[in-house]
């Protein structure tokens, strides 16, 4: 235990930093322990594409603890190797982590990092970096302290109790980088130094944003129906957990008076539970010709449904900076999103999509009814969302802010407040 007591910092290339990321291998968190290959966040995994991108300014070293031993790669590019740590049962949650606490301190020891990076709160990246005796910065994905108000978190039930760490955790690091002012408003009077960087978009989103311009813009393109000669109903698409902060029950009724006037499909993707929330979903679902839910959805799955939705909708009560809204810009898909959290940070209201009121069912309706009745608003929206996401969420671009970062934490220069 004597690395968690005394603070360094090991002397460095100058040209060439090595970071220690700390993210959760999801073999992991979905029990996918058959898998050969690890897979990541979609935010961590956008962000080492674009470090791949810096090859010759950035050795790094992805480390993630799990419960059972499993085959993986030593490197997922030709700059980045990986580590992954098993830590038995007894190590999680149950002590504090402090297995992984414990496994991650060793690899450290190995590696010699000049500074570490932990990826988000939840688990046991930040509790496993935080005491390390080397330069710390911590990336906060979910602010599980403002969920925990705004949802509630049963006593000592795993989210409360993460929720406790973060509180233990974020004051701890040198640097916290805040996706969205959201966070940045609610940590910045714990930490010293930190700035506002949003999360990195897999590139791949951005060639089917490309794909949607070329068709907008191709005259003799028609999505006509091979059945009837009709063009198939708009697609809106809501992708989210399924449960009340997300608000999809709300947006069901919002739709209602709407679907009495225009043909449309809603498909809904997510987790849902089979709590009572979950249950009036499903009523409400199966009781509308127009509604259709599809469970959880890939990767792959969702860039499909990218392809052919007519707008994503997401009438959220709290979200920092939820992925699929940053994911839909980058495909050229128009979006309405709740006026709430750190969404304003990535939608500048009619101009790069439609904020609403989560609460508001005519401000649901007026937004909705707007996209469906005129083409040129929602082809202006995509076209602004997809040079925005462009310019801020690109890896590549995400991922030399992170190494300026880097390098003023190294140096010993100050953030922003």
């Amino acid at each position: 235990m004597e690395i968690l007591l005394e603070e360094c910092c090991p002397t460095r290339s100058e040209n060439r930093v090595k970071i220690a990321i700390i993210t959760t291998d999801n073999r992991e968190n979905f029990r996918n322990y058959d898998l050969k290959e690890p897979y990541f966040g979609t935010a961590p995994t956008a962000l080492m594409e674009g470090f791949a991108m810096l090859s010759k300014d950035l050795e790094v070293h992805v480390i993630s603890c799990t419960q059972q031993a499993m085959p993986s790669p030593e490197k997922l590019a030709h700059n980045i190797r990986f580590h992954s740590l098993h830590v038995p049962n007894w190590g999680w949650l149950r002590s504090g982590y402090l297995g992984c606490v414990l496994a991650v301190g060793r690899k450290f020891r190995e590696i010699k990092p000049d500074l570490i990076h932990a990826q988000g709160t939840e688990r046991d990246c930040a509790i496993s970096a935080v005491l390390a005796p080397y330069p710390r910065l911590l990336t906060i994905h979910g602010n599980l302290r403002l969920i925990k108000k705004q949802v509630g978190f049963r006593p000592f039930s795993a989210m409360w109790l993460q929720s406790f760490l973060e509180g233990f955790v974020v004051p701890r690091f040198h640097g916290v980088v805040c996706i969205t002012n959201y966070t940045k408003a609610a940590v910045e009077h714990e930490v010293s130094r930190n700035w506002v960087i949003p999360n990195a978009v897999d590139s791949s989103f951005f060639e089917i944003g490309r794909k949607r311009v070329l068709q907008r813009s191709d005259s003799s393109a028609s999505r006509l129906s091979t059945f009837d000669g009709l063009p198939p109903p708009p697609i809106i698409l809501v992708v989210g957990t399924i449960e009340e902060r997300k608000n999809q029950n709300f947006l069901i009724k919002a739709l209602d008076s709407l679907a009495e006037n225009y043909p449309f499909e809603v498909r809904f993707f997510g987790k849902c539970g089979e709590d009572p929330y979950g249950a009036v979903f499903r009523a409400l679902v199966a009781e509308r010709k127009w509604c259709h839910f599809g469970g959880m959805l890939g990767r792959e799955e969702l860039k499909e449904e990218f392809v052919q939705a007519s707008m994503l909708v997401l009438p959220t009560h709290e979200d920092n900076c939820p992925m699929v809204v940053l994911e839909a810009q980058a495909s050229g898909v128009p979006v309405i999103a709740s006026n709430v959290g750190g969404i304003p940070d990535l939608i500048e209201g009619g101009v790069t999509g439609l904020l609403i009121d989560p609460h508001d069912v005519d401000s649901i309706r007026r937004a909705v009814a707007l996209l469906l009745t005129d083409a040129t608003v929602g082809s202006s929206l995509a076209d602004q969302g997809l040079e925005h996401a462009l310019s801020s969420y690109h890896p590549e671009v995400i991922a030399r802010k992170h190494l300026e970062i880097y390098n003023q934490i190294l140096s010993g220069k100050q953030g922003s407040r």
